[in-house]
């Protein structure tokens, strides 16, 4: 009884059982007492009862009570058995979380592929916009009356091509390029940035650990989780308030890592991104890193900031958790796994400006029409000698008539017949000499894993532009080749192979 109560046995002699109820059930207990003896009428069950009871200190405890009664010396006595279920409760509210946590999940796993899927097929378009606007621009004398309507053509094809990698964030089929880095220095060398951002009316506090561990993350990705977060703090204090990013380490036990499904025990580094804000009820929370859910008016938002910070914590291995208060203001948790054992670190090079053409054979293997014109024109005008094929049968037999040396092959990843892996292990059972070089709008197992690319594998994200196109190409020729294994390997590439 003390255990449970805080009362021991003697101070509880004469006194109601009432005294060891929550106060809201004190009357109906006792009216439902009243009433049976007057009437014998019981209307609720004895045995199992949900209750609360009530700790000598004021906190309430989930019991569960079951009802006797008995005659003795002619007076009638209850009888109680009054079992502490407060175990039991916690066991079911961490099953019900971890049943929201999983559906929750799930539901942002089927939307992500989806919207991948809807990124490569708007890739595909963009890089063709995008493409054929820089050739007629080049084309175009400076004061040419057409060059201001094809810019702003090229103007928004670029911004469309912002929300695809928005997508493409959130879905968890980027390119990443991880390196060890300082989160600290990330965070400080964005302070001046984020400072213009926020505006005058907001301060910004950062408290960052001296002693903070190292991260393995794409330092671009980082920062844009940094500006996301920044932007949707600013924009939930209209008038001003306190922007806090604050660091620490922190050691996930068994206990916390139930709370976050996603992580398992062990070191993690944190980065916390709080306002004091207007904050959020627990429908928007629900929603929060849904691409396209916003609670700004239309035209003030695309939704999409969020659930890029979704995509990019999730795919470099984090997870991300949210705790928000209407009218207190809101927090956002990254948890990333320490990086100590790792040491490579991440210093910033300039790389040298590069030829862009040459003479070189290429084999062209593209499945879209409009890409596949697109990319002949472009390296024929760099000077190379280009022979194509719209899919990897004609691929094959094209290369297999081919006398000449085929210095790169130019392949998409996604085709429908045969993935560009597939493809090029097979043509490099024949010519261990070509370079591989793929395009895709759609990252896929087949060449990177979670989202880093496989050793060896060189890799051009859609849209690209004319110029960019051209810089992987000759970088790709002016590089030592060494064939990757995963591309070589017959059962890597089998059961890697993509199809739709």
């Amino acid at each position: 009884v003390q255990a449970t109560f805080g009362y021991s046995p003697q101070e509880l002699l004469g006194e109601p059982i009432t005294l060891l109820m929550a106060e809201d059930l004190r009357e109906p207990h006792r009216s439902g007492i009243r009433r049976y003896i007057e009437t014998g009428d019981r209307s609720i069950s004895w045995e199992g009862i949900a209750i609360r009871g009530r700790h000598r200190d004021g906190h309430e405890i989930p019991m569960e009570v079951s009802f006797g009664e008995a005659v003795r010396e002619g007076r009638r006595i209850f009888t109680g058995i009054v079992r502490d279920v407060s175990e039991r409760h916690q066991a079911q509210e961490a099953l019900r979380r971890s049943q929201e946590q999983l559906q929750q999940s799930q539901r942002m796993e089927a939307i992500g592929r989806l919207a991948g899927g809807i990124a490569h097929d708007f890739n595909n378009l963009l890089t063709a916009i995008t493409g054929y606007s820089d050739l007629l621009l080049s084309d175009l004398t400076p004061g040419h009356p057409m060059r201001d309507d094809i810019s702003e053509i090229k103007r928004t094809a670029d911004r469309a091509a912002v929300l695809t990698r928005q997508l493409l964030a959130f879905s968890r089929r980027q390119v990443l390029e991880p390196r060890v880095l300082d989160l600290n220095r990330v965070v400080a060398d964005m302070e001046p940035m984020l400072q213009r951002l926020i505006g005058e009316d907001v301060t910004l506090v950062s408290l960052l650990d001296p002693r903070l561990r190292r991260v393995k993350a794409d330092p671009g990705q980082l920062e844009q989780v940094v500006m996301n977060l920044a932007v949707n703090s600013r924009d939930a204090m209209p008038s001003g308030g306190l922007l806090t990013i604050e660091t620490s380490n922190v050691e996930m036990d068994e206990q916390d890592a139930m709370e976050h499904l996603d992580l398992a025990p062990g070191r993690y580094v944190m980065l916390a991104v709080s306002d004091s804000g207007m904050g959020m009820d627990s429908e928007t929370q629900s929603h929060l890193f849904e691409p396209f859910y916003t609670t700004k008016e239309q035209g003030k938002g695309t939704g999409l900031g969020l659930a890029t910070v979704y995509g990019i914590v999730t795919q470099s291995g984090g997870t991300i958790w949210v705790y928000s208060e209407l009218a207190r203001g809101t927090t956002f948790k990254i948890y990333m796994p320490d990086a100590a054992d790792v040491t490579e670190t991440y210093e910033p090079v300039e790389q040298p400006a590069a030829p862009l053409g040459g003479s070189e054979t290429i084999l062209l293997t593209e499945d879209d029409p409009a890409v596949r014109a697109l990319a002949h024109q472009v390296l024929l005008r760099k000077g190379y000698n280009v022979i194509e094929a719209p899919a990897p049968s004609q691929a094959i037999l094209v290369a297999e008539r081919f006398t000449g040396r085929i210095h790169l092959l130019l392949t998409d990843v996604v085709m429908p017949e045969m993935g560009g892996p597939e493809l090029a292990r097979r043509l490099i059972s024949r010519r261990p000499e070509m370079k591989v070089l793929f395009m895709s709008g759609y990252t896929e197992d087949a060449i990177v894993h979670h989202g880093v690319l496989n050793s060896g594998v060189e890799f051009l994200q859609k849209p690209f532009s004319p110029d960019m196109l051209a810089r992987r190409v000759r970088a790709v020729l002016d590089t030592e080749w060494v064939t990757p294994l995963a591309v070589v390997d017959e059962t890597a590439a089998s059961e890697s192979d993509v199809r739709p």
